[in-house]
């Protein structure tokens, strides 16, 4: 005897999605998705209730160990955390902005892939230090830019951690996205080990390498083209300016 599986909780997914686009607070989205699945699947509301006060219980300390490193970063960053990052950079002649964010790239993948997935991360290394040495690395080579180059630079900044850390954890053997698939197939039959599903993430590690990797090559040119050659360093420019003395 067959039974009917209604497809109404999957209004959940409808909501968020209408609340993202619309750029709502991502919390009270997904507690909104939350009522009306519920409400959907015929859950009684005091059950509900029940489940949001759980887990508020269980996660009220999570601010406090997010505020922490916020505010030792806030205050490296009033001792010139920013401007030593960006000054440091400055001294590495072929630095540019896509060769920096390469390197990065590759050391965010490989410490994700054997699970040091906190060693990056948007507040604690985008915002203090890789932002900062790619600004630093851009204005080294084209003197002062814009504000929306900057911001460019911050999005791609920003974007290679994302890339980084996404692909480079599905390597890793106890990531718990690893755990739950081989759960889940075990659950359905199929008996699958964890090393096994983490040995089929290199491939798809290597790729997104590769293809963020030419896509941070293609921004040093984009780069090129939009801000015009890379100023001359005093030691060329002291050069150039002694051959056109000799010339004369």
């Amino acid at each position: 005897m067959q039974t009917t599986v209604s497809l109404w909780p999957l209004i959940g997914v409808a909501v968020i999605i209408a609340g993202f686009l619309l750029r709502f607070n991502p919390m009270l989205v997904v507690a909104a998705a939350a009522v009306v699945t519920s409400y959907a699947a015929h859950f009684p509301i005091e059950k509900v209730l029940a489940s949001i006060g759980t887990g508020f219980v269980k996660t009220r300390n999570l601010p406090l160990i997010l505020l922490l490193p916020l505010a030792v970063i806030g205050l490296l960053e009033r001792h010139g955390l920013r401007e030593h990052a960006q000054a440091w950079i400055s001294k590495i002649q072929s630095a540019t902005v896509g060769r920096l964010l390469i390197v990065y790239l590759l050391l965010r993948e490989l410490t994700a892939a054997v699970g040091l997935t906190g060693l990056g991360g948007h507040p604690q290394m985008v915002r203090p230090l890789l932002a900062p040495m790619a600004e630093g690395a851009a204005e080294k080579r084209y003197g002062k830019i814009s504000d929306a180059v900057r911001y460019k630079l911050r999005a791609f900044s920003a974007a290679t951690d994302n890339v980084g850390l996404f692909f480079g954890e599905d390597i890793f053997v106890a990531f718990g996205a690893i755990v739950l698939m081989t759960t889940f197939l075990h659950e359905a039959g199929i008996d699958v080990a964890p090393l096994h599903v983490a040995v089929w993430g290199i491939p798809t590690a290597i790729c997104a390498f590769v293809i963020h990797s030419v896509r941070l090559y293609l921004l040093d040119k984009k780069l090129d083209r939009e801000l015009g050659h890379p100023v001359k360093t005093n030691a060329a420019s002291a050069e150039s300016a002694t051959t056109t003395g000799e010339q004369a």
